[in-house]
């Protein structure tokens, strides 16, 4: 059983793709999840806070992705590498709560968990790149 923190990831990986592909309301999408996930209440705020704010900077977020994934247009993307993508980008460029090298990891873990066979080395590959650029 993973942690209460990878659990939160995946309820925001979850509700960001849910948003995503059915263009349902964040913050019904977040409060049912969280009802469903049973989390602690540090980790809800920690869910809500995440995904309203990848929601709020969603444009600024996909054209750093298309900045650092340019042969892959980002309306293209597999939904999944697309959202954790926004979401790690998010954490290293804008939230600055969490260590580059976890965020790093924790969307690499989501990718194996979520994504295809090539999610995990492509989303690696395009947070590295970022990370590069934001420390050098």
């Amino acid at each position: 059983m993973a942690g209460a923190r990878r659990q939160s990831r995946i309820a925001i990986f979850q509700a960001l793709y849910e948003i995503d592909s059915t263009r349902h309301n964040a913050e019904d999408v977040v409060s049912r999840l969280l009802v469903e996930k049973k989390l602690s209440e540090d980790n809800s705020t920690f869910v809500r806070q995440n995904v309203l704010g990848v929601i709020q900077n969603k444009q600024k977020l996909d054209e750093n992705i298309q900045r650092f994934a340019p042969a892959w247009p980002v309306d293209q993307l597999p939904m999944v590498d697309r959202n954790i993508l926004r979401f790690a980008i998010f954490e290293l460029l804008m939230d600055n709560k969490v260590p580059t090298s976890i965020a790093i990891n924790e969307a690499v873990e989501l990718a194996k968990k979520f994504g295809s066979d090539s999610s995990a080395r492509f989303v690696n590959g395009v947070l590295s790149s970022v990370n590069t650029l934001a420390t050098g």
